[in-house]
């Protein structure tokens, strides 16, 4: 593949709603282009950007892929991300690789949840953008109500460029609105010149004048002119089409169909005519000598500084580091310094990815996009550049994940090839996390939805060949007490010569601090338990309060004094009296009145206003206390709640209903509460159980 400088590279994210038709425009512009010899398509699992065996399984995205293709003299660095939710975090990291983003929508679903998802994240990273409107070949669809209603979400910004020509009912063509020409699609994007249709003239007339607004306002002469009646030249409304474009105050809405090629060529202009190239942009890294923050130009005669956008762990096509060039050139065989890491990286080979192909070049300009084969300290989000001057840039932003289930492996022996697995799995996805719950003896997998940890296991299976289980969590209950009780415990053996004995008096009392486990006293006098015996006593505790006799979680809160006991001079030994220190507890636990402590987490929501009764009223549901509300920027609701842990179990799924995929949600430990008596009923019975099995 060429080598291609700044000035002629173009990054762009494709955003929108899952099912929109994203991979498919991007298959129709490498068809058009002639990357590919035939179309392929999602349903028959043969497109550039869906190669992963679980995306042609399931017919949609699931991780991001580069598909540059070339448009006359510059290259275009297409990011096709996953618009379904739980893989927000392949998409996340795309935006902070991209320059500029489209935003896709069908015309028959019109403006989705995942197409107001994608305007704010182009609000959030400050990125050009535009819509493409596709599937105009449906008989459903419907330009005018997609336009209608982006006008109602976003107002002037929306600036229609096309508006459609139909015959018989049937898409046939466009009118370009600033051109003010007609154009009749000929062989797939191809279109020769038609006359604008009379049913268009009114509606043509209000785009147009919408436009030339917006080309005033780009300058007090421009406004003059404009006031005064004048016409600007086709070269004077690109130019300033381009600058409102790209500072966002202008959004052009493009249409065409994914599926038969059409406008695809039109896009692709747009693209190179109206979005910016790298070296018209800056961005902000942090010099780790100084500490100071520096603005990188995209300049090609600077020091090399280069981020990693994404990962790639694939048993079959390998490690690849996916880059974007900052500044300078990237080039093959040669040394970088990794400041995140403190460590040396060899750059050996560098590619350029085209889906699942690989395209070997031998330098990398400031702007580019490729991927680096082999890297061994290198991960999402460290920067590559010269140790001399070294710059860190900031690591892409991901979703934290809130969804968790407890993972067990179905073959024991394969926790070791399990555990290996899933590192090269996280190092691919930044949203997935494992944690060993030590306390409660189970590993647990965290992820933005269920869909995708579903996948994870599926994915397990397939490319490393190991299995595991998903199934419902064990919630991380305490126990304590309520009331003070002395109790004795004796352990009395004897078995044929030495035999054992220990004898112990202690006060079991709440120590009032439910964040240590024990607190242990003794005041025993005139010696009835040889001091010696102490730590045997307090260790009987320790071992006592790891399971608790309620229903086998930690117990806390616990304050045990040893006033009293007595001992055999030859039968007494640290065992006995660790053994009758645990009796003595079981013991007390029957008359202290033992509760069941139930974590309790701090939520956030955000919702729309129409919204927020449902999820109070679900709330209630769940045992949560509403605490407050906040309102948020764009009709937004923030709902703070206190709610149990246990009851966020699949809220990610039951939210995602609920609001249509529009709500979110986070939250954080924030204390232990007694449980109710109801619930801690059921939770002793269902620990009863899981023992008798």
């Amino acid at each position: 593949m060429d080598i291609y400088t700044s000035d002629k590279i173009r990054n762009v994210a494709m955003l929108g709603h899952g099912g929109c038709g994203k991979t498919t425009l991007v298959e129709a512009m490498a068809y058009t282009m002639k990357v590919t010899n035939r179309q392929g398509k999602v349903e028959d699992g043969n497109t550039i950007s869906d190669f992963d065996k679980e995306e042609i399984k399931r017919r949609f995205s699931i991780s991001t892929a580069v598909v540059p293709i070339i448009w006359e003299d510059t290259k275009i660095n297409f990011l096709d991300t996953p618009g379904y939710f739980d893989f927000v975090g392949e998409t996340q990291e795309a935006m902070a690789a991209a320059d500029a983003a489209v935003i896709v929508i069908s015309a028959k679903a019109g403006v989705e949840v995942g197409t107001i998802r994608a305007w704010e994240l182009c609000e959030k990273y400050n990125l050009p953008r535009m819509f493409f409107v596709t599937d105009m070949d449906d008989d459903n669809a419907s330009y005018r109500q997609v336009v209608e209603e982006l006008n109602e979400l976003y107002g002037k910004k929306i600036a229609p460029f096309h508006l459609p020509i139909r015959q018989n009912e049937k898409f046939i063509g466009f009118v370009n609105v600033v051109k003010m020409k007609g154009r009749k699609f000929t062989t797939l994007s191809d279109y020769e010149e038609c006359d604008i249709p009379d049913y268009s003239m009114p509606n043509l007339n209000t785009c147009r004048e919408a436009l030339l607004e917006a080309v005033a306002e780009t300058s007090e002469d421009r406004m003059e002119r404009y006031f005064a009646g004048e016409e600007f030249s086709q070269e004077e409304i690109s130019i300033a089409l381009r600058e409102n474009v790209i500072d966002g105050t202008v959004v052009p809405v493009l249409m065409g169909s994914g599926l038969n090629c059409q406008g695809t060529t039109m896009l692709l202009q747009a693209i190179e005519k109206y979005f910016p190239s790298p070296d018209k942009t800056v961005t902000i890294g942090v010099n780790t000598k100084t500490g100071e923050e520096v603005e990188v130009k995209f300049e090609e005669d600077k020091q090399v500084t280069a981020n990693v956008f994404k990962t790639i762990v694939d048993p079959f096509v390998g490690r690849f580091s996916l880059v974007k060039v900052h500044s300078g050139i990237l080039k093959a065989d040669t040394t970088v310094w990794n400041p995140n890491k403190e460590a040396e990286e060899k750059v050996g080979k560098l590619f350029v990815l085209r889906g699942k192909e690989q395209f070997e070049v031998k330098e990398l300009h400031a702007g580019d996009i490729g991927a680096i084969s082999k890297l061994t300290t290198t991960s999402t989000g460290d920067t590559l550049t010269t140790k001399e001057e070294p710059v860190i840039y900031h690591k892409p932003e991901v979703a934290k994940p809130y969804t968790f289930l407890r993972y067990t492996t179905k073959n024991k022996g394969d926790e070791d090839k399990v555990s290996q697995a899933l590192a090269k799995m996280l190092e691919e996805d930044l949203t997935l996390a494992v944690e060993n719950d030590t306390k409660n003896r189970q590993t647990l997998i965290y992820g933005i939805g269920e869909q995708q940890l579903e996948i994870v296991v599926s994915k397990l299976l397939n490319r490393y060949k190991v299995e595991i289980e998903l199934s419902k969590p064990k919630v991380s209950y305490q126990e304590t007490i309520r009331k003070p009780a002395k109790v004795q415990g004796k352990y009395k053996k004897q078995s044929g010569g030495h035999g054992q004995y220990g004898d112990v008096h202690i006060e079991f009392e709440p120590s009032g601090d439910l964040s240590t486990p024990y607190v242990f006293e003794e005041k025993v006098f005139g010696g009835a338990v040889p001091k010696n015996f102490f730590p045997a006593v307090e260790k009987g505790i320790a071992e006592s309060v790891v399971k608790g006799p309620l229903a086998g979680y930690p117990v806390v809160g616990v304050k045990a004094t040893l006033v009293d006991g007595s001992y055999h001079p030859v039968d007494s030994s640290e065992m006995a009296f660790k053994m009758a220190a645990i009796q003595a507890f079981k013991k007390a636990f029957e008359l202290v009145n033992p509760v069941l402590l139930e974590p309790i987490a701090s939520l956030r929501v955000v919702v729309p206003d129409r919204f927020t009764g449902d999820i109070m009223g679900d709330l209630n549901k769940r045992r949560g206390r509403v605490m407050g509300m906040n309102p948020c920027d764009n009709g937004k609701q923030e709902i703070l709640a206190d709610i149990p842990v246990a009851e966020l179990v699949g809220y990610s799924t039951d939210l995602r209903s609920m609001t249509g995929g529009i709500g979110d949600y986070s939250y954080e430990f924030a204390r232990y509460e007694q449980a109710p008596s109801d619930v801690q009923a059921a939770i002793v019975s269902e620990n009863t159980k899981e023992e008798a099995v």
